[in-house]
């Protein structure tokens, strides 16, 4: 279930329609869809978009999206720091960013134009979320560096980042990442405590 925290505030919401009212002003729509018995782990993209057609066709008639795929990512992925660095530095995209999640976790950083705080949004399997065209966020993944999601797009070359070259993503690393890179970074678990 997704989790939302907005660190200036030291708030965390993880109640679902709690986090649908708070994203609504913002323009993301937020979901749960039941994923238990529906795919088997090494489920084909073809089967996955087979088990959540009934979903993907009701997204594509309200939001105008043409196409659907399903993209897997591992630790074993080539190059994943390399693909990953293009997306946890703030952009946006020309169209929205949908995502279903059917396995792992993620995290969407939000940095709203208004005068309203920075804040995360924590994503994992059952969880979708509809982040407009035009928002600034970056992405990046969890501790176990695994995520598997349906993407739906009205034109993939609309997906493109557009970077706004504001550095702020470096001052935010994913709490999500949890207790061995906490480790790694060396800091002891009082700090660690004292901002998640």
């Amino acid at each position: 279930m997704a989790c939302i925290r907005i660190p200036s505030e030291d708030r965390v919401m993880d109640d679902p329609e709690s986090i649908r009212r708070f994203l609504l002003p913002f323009g993301i729509h937020y979901d749960r869809w039941p994923v238990a018995g529906r795919i088997h782990g090494d489920a084909s993209q073809e089967e996955i978009l087979a088990a959540y057609e009934p979903e993907v066709e009701a997204l594509k008639q309200r939001g105008g999206y043409i196409t659907a795929d399903v993209v897997n990512v591992t630790p074993d992925v080539p190059n994943l720091q390399a693909m990953l660095d293009k997306f946890n530095q703030e952009h946006r995209h020309a169209e929205d960013e949908v995502r279903f999640i059917v396995k792992g976790r993620g995290i969407f950083y939000i940095h709203p134009e208004t005068t309203d705080p920075l804040f995360s949004i924590e994503v994992e399997e059952g969880d979708l979320i509809n982040v407009p065209a035009g928002t600034k966020h970056w992405f990046d993944l969890c501790a176990d560096r695994t995520i598997r999601a349906i993407r739906l797009f009205r034109e993939k070359a609309g997906w493109t980042p557009e970077y706004t070259g504001d550095q702020i993503a470096a001052n935010y690393q994913p709490l999500c990442f949890g207790p061995n890179y906490i480790h790694e970074r060396g800091i002891r678990v009082e700090q660690a405590i004292a901002i998640a």
